[in-house]
């Protein structure tokens, strides 16, 4: 009894250290880390990142010039931004059913993108999600495709080239657009940048050599970012650099790649990117073809900058000779059957490991497609929750039957074993002795009733995760007062759910369902035998509203699983209570 209690107790004193560390300590640093990402922001300057192969330099590949960047200049309004350069004719405009934005033909760069099924609320009225923004722009975010010369002095396209394009096109799934520019010395540049209905940017870039000697080149791809992003800060998301190196998944945070400045990988194959909890901008480079990627942190004044590039081999462009390389870019949202169809229709490896799945990843994606098809044909991902919840308690009926019957048992065997802690209280030895022959007499195992539940542990923490970290539950309504399912619910009990005009701090939105979630864990726990230690006691005692104060900020798919799983729990339980004749009270 004393051990399956002891088990019990690490494994919930374990989730409440972690959750209460998230709320405590790491909710604190995230409010730190937004306060100086404004800072940063207001300091923002044009300049841009190293090209690959450039200071820092990439292994093996040379010395290179950096890409220049423009004069300091104040950080300004996306949309203003972009509404002057398409008023003086320095952008193509971008119109897929998925993406609405532009690129700039001063630098070529794709640096202007919202997502058109996103939105910033659950009202489909409310802005766009913006993806990516300019330089010049507060939280700039871009993509830029371009060459590094082996050839010394040769010039090529940078981030300030003028770009030309014949007429005034809009690139569109059935319309890619050519940007072209000769460099004076016998070398003309060309980029043809094309897009599918959802995501995925493919770039071709050639190089035609009019001149009369040989040229050698390296193609390189690269997404950069200015400034520290906001994370969710949880420890079960990763956020930040990420990509796959010859199979296999390296994940960076944001805050060990500052200190490490660089990291570097050879790579046949894979992709490298940024990952957001919900978005991804990766650059998925031939995936044949041995390439150099690498991970980048610098730094402007106070500002952070970051970098994710590829480089690839060495292209020798032959006087009156042509040479090619293609890319790709994905930009969007993490859709886990899109990065599915992309994998193998590109080949790209282990492209689905941009979307968190976790350690339990053999159970994860399972249970998600199982969820998606379930909300998919019942037209509510909340109500596809609680049925999916409903078929996993099903397969583990056998196992809980067992563990519920276990601790029925210990339930029932409470009165003789508070007589055995009073008659030898005070001689622990002779106590524990008359336990187990308690315990062999009534053919009772105390840790029978634990075992079955460590089992569900990982299946229950691989739909929890599923829940945490897929798009397809963001502003997934469920009914009600849930509008988003991927918020936490917007009730509190300290404004009586709204009826009085007053909005409590953060830490005091508990909400309706992360009420309905407490009082199922007290009830359970009731039914339950009490632990046998008093400090135990009073520990079990304050867990349910330690719980229902820490999980109030969660979302409230999360909560809502959490609450009916206990219910579901907590019927099975006095069934079996009821059948063994055990009191419940």
């Amino acid at each position: 009894m004393t051990d399956q209690r002891n088990l019990i107790l690490a494994i919930a004193l374990s989730i409440a250290i972690l959750l209460g560390f998230q709320y405590f300590f790491e909710h604190p640093k995230q409010q730190q880390r937004q306060a100086e990402q404004a800072r940063q922001q207001a300091l923002q300057t044009e300049q841009t990142l190293p090209a690959p192969g450039t200071a820092p330099t990439a292994p093996g590949t040379g010395a290179a010039p950096t890409a220049p960047g423009g004069q300091p200049d104040a950080v300004r309004d996306r949309g203003q931004l972009v509404a002057e350069q398409f008023q003086q004719g320095q952008r193509i405009r971008v119109n897929t059913p998925a993406l609405h934005g532009s690129i700039n033909l001063v630098g070529g760069r794709i640096d202007d993108l919202t997502l058109a099924d996103y939105h910033v609320t659950p009202d489909p009225k409310s802005p766009e999600i913006v993806l990516l923004a300019p330089a010049a722009a507060s939280d700039a975010y871009y993509a830029e495709f371009g060459w590094v010369p082996e050839t010394p002095g040769v010039p090529t396209p940078n981030a300030t080239t003028r770009w030309t394009v014949q007429g005034t096109p809009t690139l569109t799934p059935d319309q890619p657009v050519t940007m072209s520019w000769d460099n004076g010395q016998g070398l003309v540049f060309e980029r043809t940048v094309a897009v599918d209905k959802n995501y995925m940017f493919t770039v071709t870039q050639r190089v035609r050599n009019t001149g009369a000697e040989p040229v050698r080149l390296m193609p390189y791809s690269l997404a950069a970012r200015h400034g520290t992003p906001q994370t969710a800060g949880f420890y079960i998301l990763h956020e930040g650099p990420i990509g796959v190196f010859d199979g296999t998944l390296l994940e960076e945070k944001y805050a060990d790649l500052k200190s490490a400045g660089t990291v570097t990988r050879q790579t046949t194959g894979g992709w490298i990117g940024f990952t957001d909890k919900y978005w991804l901008v990766s650059i998925v480079p031939d995936q044949q073809e041995a390439t150099t990627a690498r991970f980048l942190y610098t730094q402007r004044g106070v500002q952070d900058r970051y970098q994710i590039d590829t480089l690839g081999k060495v292209r020798e462009v032959a006087p009156g000779a042509t040479v090619e390389d293609t890319s790709r870019l994905f930009a969007g949202a993490k859709q886990v059957r899109l990065l599915d169809a992309y994998e193998k229709q590109y080949g790209i490896t282990r492209f689905d490991r941009a979307i968190d799945f976790g350690w339990f990843y053999f159970l994860t994606k399972p249970f998600f497609y199982a969820l998606d098809f379930l909300a998919g044909m019942i037209g509510n991902f909340g109500v596809a929750i609680l049925v999916f919840t409903v078929f996993v308690k099903a397969l583990f009926f056998p196992l809980a039957n067992k563990s519920y019957k276990a601790m029925s048992k210990m339930k029932k065997l409470q009165p003789e074993m508070m007589k055995l802690r009073e008659r030898f209280g005070d001689d622990k030895m002779r106590m524990n002795q008359e336990m187990m022959a308690l315990y062999k007499r009534e053919k009772v195992n105390p840790v029978s009733g634990c075992l079955p539940i460590l089992v569900q542990i990982p299946v229950f923490f691989a739909l929890y995760k599923v829940l945490f970290v897929t798009i397809e539950m963001r502003h997934a309504p469920f009914f009600g007062w849930i509008k988003d399912l991927s918020s936490p619910d917007p009730t509190t009990i300290f404004n009586l759910f709204g009826l009085i005009p007053w909005d409590p701090p953060t830490f005091l939105m508990i909400g309706i369902w992360p009420l309905i979630m407490g009082v199922t864990m007290w009830l359970q726990q009731k039914m339950n035998p009490a632990p046998p230690d008093p400090v135990q006691q009073k520990v079990f005692a304050i867990l349910p509203f330690m719980f229902t104060f820490m999980l109030a900020g969660f979302p409230a798919g999360l909560v809502i699983y959490w609450a009916w799983n206990n219910t579901l729990s907590i019927a099975q339980q006095w069934v079996i209570m009821r059948k063994e004749g055990v009191s419940i009270t």
